[in-house]
C-alpha cells in the first residue's frame, strides 16, 4: 500500500472515529465534567463511542506506519484534511451551525495542505 494511500486511510479512519463517538455522545447527552469518572464505563460502552474509540485506535496504528516512511512535517499538516471533512459532516449530519468565519477558516487549511504537498 502506497504511503499517501496509508496516510489517507489513517485520516479516514480517524475521522470516522471522531463521527461515531460524536453520535454516541449525542445518544448519552451532556453531563458534568464532575460526573465524567463515575459515568466513563457507562460511555464507552455506548455502541457509537466503543466503535469512534475502537476506528480512532485502529487509525493509531496506521499512523504509525505512515511516521515511519514519511516526514513528519509532512504528513502532518495533511492529517488538517480531517478538520474540513468532520465539518462537513457535522454541517450536514449533525446540523451543526457552521459560521462564515469557519468556512473561511476551513478554506484557509485546505490552502495550507495543497503548499505543504506541494513541497
Amino acid at each position: 500500500m502506497g504511503n499517501f494511500v496509508m496516510m489517507f486511510v489513517s485520516i479516514g479512519l480517524a475521522i470516522a472515529g471522531q463521527l461515531f463517538m460524536k453520535q454516541g455522545m449525542m445518544m448519552v447527552g451532556k453531563f458534568p465534567v464532575t460526573e465524567l469518572f463515575t459515568r466513563f464505563f457507562s460511555i464507552v460502552l455506548q455502541p457509537y463511542v466503543f466503535l469512534g474509540i475502537f476506528l480512532y485506535a485502529l487509525s493509531s496504528v496506521f499512523w504509525l506506519v505512515v511516521l515511519s516512511r514519511i516526514e513528519l512535517s509532512m504528513a502532518y499538516p495533511i492529517v488538517s484534511v480531517a478538520y474540513v471533512v468532520v465539518a462537513l459532516f457535522s454541517y450536514f449530519v449533525f446540523k451543526e451551525n457552521v459560521s462564515l468565519i469557519r468556512w473561511i477558516g476551513i478554506a484557509t487549511i485546505c490552502l495550507g495542505v495543497i503548499l505543504v504537498s506541494r513541497s
